[in-house]
């Protein structure tokens, strides 16, 4: 009798695709191993999603497996509930959210299972070596004081982002060696953890916090809404405790690579166990490697960005999701998941407590805490000693500028400094001018394939696009007029930066944007010279503005934002609000009282005024209701569709076609086709749909129907369209 498996593939189409297993099969096949087949011309790799005798086809189209690359499934049965759940939640094929679960390596057929790695460790002669000498070599010196703290391995060496021709230094010196480990996984740590570091004393909200949490028995959805500097981490560190003490363990997602290695470095000096990292900015292999320990139960604490939600524990405790309303958990391109959404999920599947900490929840997660589907713990005390910031605002109206600062910003820049304190300074712009203008004829140099101007970046030689990533040498010459009077128009980072050089020249200046953080260990480098007090002025985009801990800045100052309270986005109250909150949350984190300053045009705004006023706490749920009476989300559920195409209306008649499909009712609203935001963008005309339901169930069912007939339209053969379920940004 003939056996087949149907396939997961991925491809766009949203079906399985059947496979006959050949008699020659190296081992029975298993639902959720993988398997490499023909698909067209290709050979592709996908995982079983069934196992029958009976295939509908004719036997003339009936292909047969290619390779079984797995005995057994290399995803555990609630993680295989997870993507078929988020699969038909986002409207996607099982293939596709199945290939977003995997490892790279894996996705192109590496070993699932646990082979040798390297591990450095310390010769007899390197423990015996005197750090001291290596003043001159301060990346040796950093590493060896890693090594005799204890081994690392290939992939905890690359997470640090320490150097490697330090380690070959140490190398050459005999005093580092490489090994390769093959050996059975190491699971002392289950039954005896250590701990390097002796805990903080809880304040009382932290301990109730802890207290709670450490009771729940089982999946419950925790919020930590802790002020900036009330010590959310520490609160982490004593719910860990509990949970690697029961031999579990915990898996840690953050926004950013930038933040992984001081959370790292956090929970490495608390906790002697394994920690797996997994982000975007390691090698396959590195990651594969890490996936493994925490498959196989080795790595006790997997620290990750939004992929490493998918990775496998083998005694699952707790998902902890850091900084949980940033935009960065979305993921933009592919598959459009939600890593807070799907963590409170797997948390269900896998019947253990999730907690989602932030100063500035998203109103969905806090919405959900008013309606006590979640926890809530509010943390409303700075830890230690750590004094409420003192807030004010610059009315820039009719002031001199200088390179966007104005004088009362410079004074008080002057005094902070003077004291021997730190001082950023935030504008979320980079480049040198957001504009490059002819100062004979006023033409602004736009962007040929973008509705959008070119940024200037002066040290880069280059007008660019930040958009479509297009870019060009700078003109000598008005491409209107031919006049060679061409000068920046407005204020970038880079310029920001060279005019604090001069008017502060006692004083080091340093920018961290993603120009000046390109090379792999830079933003590392520039962020432990800032706490070693080497710069006193630091310049920086949102990258300086999540989760950062500098306990001698006094003095923050919010350049140019008022362009955040006018948007065609409906979320822009609320990430204005949750920015503010939290570059001002950089100062005065320790002992020293700090002060934020916001220049602004918009003195009056009544946004302006309730954020500083009341806090976000307040004005979150103020912002909560008039959604509600908006009827936006998180009050409505909501879809969106985006379509491009070389002719605008050709994207229009798609949207229009698609739009006629779906209920127009009191409790299904569809708005649209209408632009984008930015109307054309590399050279396409971008056009989008927006539909929402009050009803979550209902919003599912309807666009399920609609996709099911939107292949049959004649248009949409000449766009490109995309659907974004919950979508955290209209532009």
């Amino acid at each position: 009798m003939s056996l087949f498996v149907e396939v997961a593939l991925p491809v766009p189409m949203r079906q399985n695709f059947s496979y006959l297993v050949p008699t020659t099969a190296p081992f029975p096949p298993q639902i959720g191993a993988r398997v490499k087949v023909p698909f067209g011309r290709q050979q592709l790799i996908g995982l079983i999603t069934n196992i029958t005798d009976q295939c509908a086809l004719p036997a003339a189209q009936i292909k047969a497996v290619s390779e079984f690359l797995d005995p057994e499934p290399v995803l555990s049965e609630p993680l295989y509930k997870l993507t078929q759940w988020a699969a038909r939640y986002y409207f996607c094929s099982l293939g596709q959210m199945l290939n977003q679960s995997l490892p790279a390596a894996l996705r192109k057929g590496a070993d699932a299972s646990r082979q040798s790695i390297t591990q450095l460790r310390l010769t007899p002669a390197g423990t015996e070596a005197d750090i001291g000498t290596l003043k001159r070599a301060p990346a040796q010196g950093k590493l060896l004081q890693e090594l005799s703290r204890q081994p690392l391995t290939d992939e905890e060496f690359n997470a640090l982002e320490l150097s490697k021709s330090a380690l070959k230094a140490l190398c050459d010196k005999g005093w580092v060696e490489k090994h390769e480990l093959v050996q059975q996984p190491d699971l002392s740590w289950r039954t005896q953890l250590e701990m390097d570091e002796t805990p903080h004393k809880l304040n009382q909200e932290q301990a109730v916090a802890v207290t709670a949490i450490n009771q729940q028995d089982g999946f419950c959805c925790s919020l930590l809404e802790g002020v900036t500097g009330s010590g959310k981490t520490e609160v982490y560190l004593a719910v860990l405790e509990h949970c690697l003490s029961q031999g579990k363990q915990a898996l840690i997602l953050v926004p950013e690579i930038g933040l992984t290695p001081q959370t790292i470095n956090r929970f490495r000096r608390r906790f002697k166990v394994k920690v797996a990292v997994i982000h975007s900015g390691l090698t396959d292999n590195a990651r594969l490697n890490a996936w493994r320990q925490a498959r196989c139960g080795e790595a006790a604490i997997i620290i990750g960005t939004r992929s490493a939600l998918f990775t496998p524990m083998a005694f699952p405790g707790i998902i902890i999701l850091d900084e949980e309303h940033d935009a960065s958990f979305k993921q933009q391109e592919g598959v459009g998941y939600h890593a807070r959404d799907l963590a409170v999920m797997r948390g269900h599947l896998e019947q253990i407590p999730v907690i989602l900490g932030s100063a500035t929840p998203s109103l969905e997660t806090l919405n959900n805490a008013i309606n006590s589907r979640y926890h809530h713990f509010p943390l409303t005390k700075r830890a230690g000693a750590a004094q409420q910031v003192r807030q004010g605002l610059i009315d820039i109206r009719s002031q001199p500028l200088t390179a966007g600062l104005s004088q009362p910003l410079i004074n008080e820049m002057r005094m902070h400094l003077n004291a021997g304190n730190q001082v950023l300074l935030f504008l979320n712009r980079r480049g040198f001018a957001p504009a490059l203008i002819c100062h004979e004829c006023g033409y602004l140099h736009e962007c040929d394939r973008c509705d959008a101007f070119f940024t200037l970046h002066q040290s880069l030689g280059e007008i660019c696009c930040h958009h479509c990533g297009n870019q060009y040498p700078i003109p000598r010459q008005c491409h209107q007029c031919g006049s060679t009077m061409l000068a920046g128009q407005g204020i970038g980072t880079e310029q920001l930066a060279g005019t604090l050089q001069k008017l502060f020249p006692d004083y080091p200046v340093v920018r961290i944007d993603r120009d000046t953080t390109r090379l792999k260990g830079s933003l590392e480098e520039h962020l432990a010279a800032i706490q070693r007090g080497e710069y006193k002025i630091l310049v920086g985009t949102q990258m300086l503005a999540k989760g950062h801990h500098f306990p001698d800045v006094t003095l923050v100052g919010l350049l140019d934002v008022d362009g955040a309270l006018f948007s065609a986005d409906f979320r822009a109250p609320e990430r204005f609000g949750q920015l503010y909150t939290q570059v001002a949350g950089r100062a005065g984190r320790a002992a020293k009282p700090g002060t934020v300053l916001l220049q602004t045009s918009q003195g009056e705004n009544p946004l302006l005024r309730d954020l500083m006023q009341r806090g976000y706490g307040e004005f979150a749920r103020s912002q909560l209701l008039e959604r509600q009476q908006a009827l936006l989300p998180p009050a409505w559920h909501m879809v969106l569709v985006r379509a491009e195409a070389h002719q605008a209306e050709d994207a229009d008649a798609f949207l229009r076609a698609m739009a006629d499909i779906l209920p127009k009712d009191a409790e299904f609203e569809v708005i649209g086709p209408m632009p984008a935001p930015l109307d054309r963008k590399a050279g396409k005309y971008r056009r989008q749909l927006l539909f929402q339901a009050k009803a979550r169930h209902r919003l599912q069912i309807e666009t399920e129907r609609m996709l099911q007939q939107v292949n049959q339209l004649p248009s949409v053969k000449k766009c490109r369209w995309s659907l974004d379920r919950d979508p955290q940004d209209l532009l």
